[in-house]
C-alpha cells in the first residue's frame, strides 16, 4: 500500500510546470485561446529575462485579478523565476513585511497599487508588461521553486511557503482526478487569484485540464448570470455561497447545467449547505486544503455530502491526527517548507508529517472533520473548548445568521467562551442562545456571554479574524 501511494505522488509531480500547464490545446482562459496564451506568456518571458531576470530570480505580484495577472504569472513561469503573489488589499506596512522576506529582484504592480512599493524595488506596471523574444526554456525540475505565498497571518506574521513546480502539479492533478475535470467544463473564477484556492486549483487546474475559464469580480447577478450560459462549475467561499442564495431567493435561476459547486477555505454552516442544495439545485462540495499544501481533502464527487465533514484524502496524500487531534498531512501537495525560516519549518514537521495547526476527527468511515485550530482552543476553568463545536450548535438556532466563538480573559475561569453573533431576524435575546447552547452542550463548553454584531471580521478568503474579536 506504501509503494503504491509513494508511485502515486511521484506521477502526480512529475513534469515541468509550465510546459504541462501550457501543453493541452484546447481551453480558453480568461479570453484568450490556447495559441495566444502560449504567445502572449513567451513574449513575457522574454521581456523579464531582458530586464535581467534569471531562473530562481523571485518576482512579486501586486495587482488585482485580471488577464494580466495571469500573463505575468505564466511569463514568470516560463522565466524560471519564483512568483510572490501580494494580497492586492495590502496596504504599505503589510507589503512591506512581505518585500522585505521575499526580497524580490522586481514587483509588477498594477495603478493603484504601484505607490505602495515605489522607492523601494524596481517597478514593471502590469499594463504595460515587458515583451520580447522568448529566452531558451529554463531546466526546470519537479523540486525546483516556483511559488513563496503567504499564510493568512491570522495568528501571526504571514510566513512564506515555499511551493515547488511538482506541489502545484500535485495539487492541479489531483483536483482533476477527484472532481471529474475534463475540456468539457468551464469554470466561472470569482476567486483571488493571489491565494491557492483561486490560483492553484482554479487557474492551474482550467489549464491542465484543457478546460474553459471566465475570470469574473464576484457580483451575485453577474455570477448566476455566467452560470446560467453554460458553465459547468464553480469555486468559492462560504460568504459567496450566503450572496448567492439572497441573490437565488429573490431571482430564481435554472442552474441545471453546472455539474459542481465547490466550496472551502472557511467552514460551510449546516444550515447554509441545505440552503444551498435547495437553491443551486445540488449539495456544494465541501474540501478541505491549507496554503502549504492546496486541497488535500475533499467529499466525493459520487456519493453522499455530510455538512461539517471535509471528506477523504486526494489521492497521494495520507492523512493522521497527531497529539491534541491535530490533523497531519504527508504527500506530493505538500510543501518542503517555508521561505528563510528553519525554525518555523522544523516546528511544522514530526517525523516527515506536516503539522497542519488544524484540530480534526475522523469518522468511522474515515472522513474528516476539521473542529478548529489548536492556538484557538480555549481552556475555561481547565477544560478544554474547540470554537467550531459551540458554532455548529448556536449556527443551527434559526436566529443566529453567522457566528464565531472565542477566549475572552477571565481572573475566575482563565478564559470565558464568548459568541460574537450576526443575528437573523427575528432577533433573539443573547438569553435564549445561550440556554440553546446549554440543552445541547455540557455547561463549561456553553457562552458566558452572547455579543451581537454587524458583521464578523474576515480576511479576503472568508476566514474570520479571531485576533480582532479578541
Amino acid at each position: 500500500m506504501n509503494e503504491q501511494i509513494e508511485e502515486k505522488r511521484r506521477q502526480l509531480r512529475e513534469g515541468n510546470l509550465p510546459e504541462a500547464l501550457l501543453t493541452p490545446a484546447t481551453g480558453t482562459v480568461a479570453g484568450l485561446d490556447r495559441l495566444a496564451l502560449r504567445e502572449r506568456t513567451a513574449a513575457v518571458a522574454g521581456g523579464l529575462a531582458q530586464l535581467g531576470i534569471r531562473p530562481g530570480d523571485r518576482i512579486g505580484l501586486y495587482a488585482a485579478n485580471s488577464t494580466g495577472w495571469i500573463l505575468a504569472y505564466l511569463g514568470a513561469l516560463r522565466a524560471g523565476a519564483v512568483l510572490v503573489p501580494f494580497n492586492p488589499a495590502y496596504r504599505e506596512a503589510e507589503v512591506e513585511h512581505i518585500l522585505d522576506d521575499s526580497d524580490p529582484v522586481l514587483v509588477i504592480a498594477d495603478g493603484e497599487r504601484l505607490a505602495a512599493v515605489k522607492g523601494r524595488r524596481p517597478i514593471v506596471r502590469l499594463e504595460e508588461l515587458p515583451l520580447d523574444e522568448p529566452p531558451p526554456p529554463p531546466p526546470l525540475e519537479p523540486a525546483s521553486p516556483a511559488l513563496i505565498i503567504y499564510t493568512s497571518g491570522t495568528t501571526g506574521r504571514p510566513k512564506g511557503a515555499l511551493l515547488d513546480h511538482g506541489n502545484l502539479l500535485a495539487q492541479a492533478r489531483g483536483a482533476i482526478e477527484a472532481w471529474r475535470w475534463t475540456a468539457a467544463d468551464r469554470l466561472v473564477h470569482a476567486l483571488p487569484l493571489f491565494h491557492l484556492h483561486g490560483l492553484a486549483m482554479g487557474l492551474n487546474g482550467s489549464l491542465l485540464a484543457g478546460a474553459d475559464l471566465t475570470l469574473v469580480g464576484f457580483d451575485p447577478a453577474g455570477v448566476v448570470a455566467e452560470l446560467g450560459s453554460g458553465a459547468t462549475m464553480f469555486f468559492g467561499v462560504p460568504s459567496m455561497y450566503q450572496r448567492l442564495c439572497e441573490h437565488l431567493e429573490q431571482h430564481p435561476a435554472d442552474l441545471s447545467r453546472v455539474r459542481l459547486f465547490v466550496c472551502g477555505s472557511a467552514p460551510l454552516p449546516p444550515e447554509l449547505f441545505r440552503r444551498c442544495e435547495r437553491l443551486l439545485g445540488q449539495p456544494p462540495l465541501e474540501r478541505y486544503g491549507i496554503t502549504e499544501g492546496g486541497i488535500v481533502v475533499s467529499n466525493p464527487y459520487d456519493g453522499p455530502r455530510r455538512p461539517g465533514r471535509v471528506g477523504h484524502p486526494f489521492s497521494g496524500v495520507e492523512v493522521r491526527l497527531g497529539d491534541g487531534d491535530e490533523i497531519q498531512l504527508k504527500g506530493g501537495q505538500v510543501f518542503g517548507g517555508y521561505w528563510r525560516d528553519r525554525p518555523a519549518t522544523e516546528e511544522a514537521f514530526v517525523d516527515g508529517w506536516f503539522r497542519t495547526g488544524d484540530v480534526g476527527e475522523l469518522g468511522e468511515d474515515g472522513s474528516l472533520a476539521v473542529r478548529g485550530r489548536t492556538k484557538e482552543l480555549i481552556i475555561s476553568g481547565g477544560f478544554n473548548v474547540y470554537p467550531r463545536e459551540v458554532e455548529l450548535v448556536l449556527e443551527s438556532h434559526p436566529g443566529v445568521s453567522e457566528v464565531a466563538v472565542v477566549g475572552l480573559p477571565s481572573e475566575r475561569w482563565g478564559e470565558e467562551v464568548t459568541a460574537f453573533v450576526v443575528p437573523a431576524e427575528p432577533r433573539p435575546a443573547p438569553e435564549e442562545l445561550i440556554a440553546y447552547a446549554q440543552e445541547r452542550l455540557a455547561k463549561f463548553k456553553c457562552p458566558h456571554e452572547v455579543r451581537f454584531v454587524a458583521e464578523l471580521p474576515r480576511n479576503a478568503m472568508g476566514k474570520v479574524q479571531r485576533s480582532l474579536l479578541k
